[in-house]
């Protein structure tokens, strides 16, 4: 499928989680790059000081406080919003509990968050990018969405479904010739706060990313019109080496330490409140 760029001067680009964040840095950059920013986060004040920053550097930013996993608010904003450009889906939460100690509350949370909002956040806006012939619809998803890893049975089960959600609807996209893309994004860990206390045994392979620079990829990933961006490197790896047996394959990732970078998460030190979307 050809590639189609999406510059960012003069387009509408709206970040769900956008108050905090790699999802915060994201609305910058794209304000930057002349976009007019909307910010969706459920804080409303984490979301208007982030449009603050922007206005004050002479952007264009708005905020409003969105709980995208209730549809009808998802709605019930989207259509005070208009059209929008550029949608990334950001907003995400993780427990980083082993299977045993999940509550079902938590289980229903993170797939509302996670996987549900997917539905509901793009369901508002991409018919309008139907109508107009052009758009980009980005998936923050996740490299545990390439792979099982321990103590992440809900997130991982949620960012393989993200994956499959963007994946899905670009071939979907492409066939009906509609002029909007399905970009997917799949970084390894970012080092915002969602993941603190994680540990990586190879720096060099698999290095804890650092959010400037996550965001300026995903930015230029989108500008240039690319499908599918994985980060770092090694991450590309990871549908190849499934070619592995299964066990070969789970050797790997025990050998490269994936299986105990959860070992010492601590995660945020504030808990998000339960069935509310805080940014990523």
């Amino acid at each position: 499928m050809p590639q189609q760029r999406h510059p960012f001067p003069g387009q509408t680009v709206l970040i769900t989680g956008g108050g905090s964040g790699i999802g915060r840095l994201m609305a910058e950059g794209a304000a930057a790059r002349g976009a007019r920013v909307i910010i969706w986060d459920l804080s409303a004040e984490a979301g208007e000081q982030v449009a603050r920053s922007i206005r004050g550097r002479g952007g264009e930013a708005t905020a409003q406080s969105v709980d995208v996993t209730d549809r009808e608010a998802v709605n019930r904003t989207a259509q005070d919003v208009g059209g929008v450009d550029i949608l990334i889906n950001n907003a995400g939460i993780v427990s980083g509990k082993r299977f045993a100690d999940l509550d079902h509350e938590s289980i229903e949370r993170i797939y509302a968050v996670n996987v549900l909002s997917l539905y509901w956040v793009t369901g508002a806006f991409l018919p309008g990018m139907r109508e107009r012939g052009n758009g980009a619809v980005v998936t923050i998803a996740s490299a545990a969405g390439l792979v099982g890893v321990a103590r992440q049975t809900d997130y991982s089960a949620t960012k393989f479904a993200a994956l499959g959600f963007a994946e899905s609807l670009r071939m979907e996209l492409a066939k009906e010739r509609a002029g909007v893309d399905s970009i997917v994004v799949c970084p390894y860990y970012i080092n915002t706060g969602m993941f603190d206390g994680v540990a990586t045994k190879f720096p060099r392979l698999l290095p804890i990313l650092q959010p400037g620079d996550a965001a300026t990829r995903i930015l230029a990933a989108i500008e240039a019109g690319r499908h599918q961006l994985m980060m770092p490197k090694l991450v590309r790896a990871l549908p190849l080496m499934r070619i592995l047996p299964t066990s070969l394959f789970d050797r790997a990732m025990n050998v490269l330490g994936v299986n105990a970078t959860m070992d010492g998460f601590t995660g945020r030190k504030t808990a998000a409140p339960p069935a509310r979307t805080p940014a990523r």
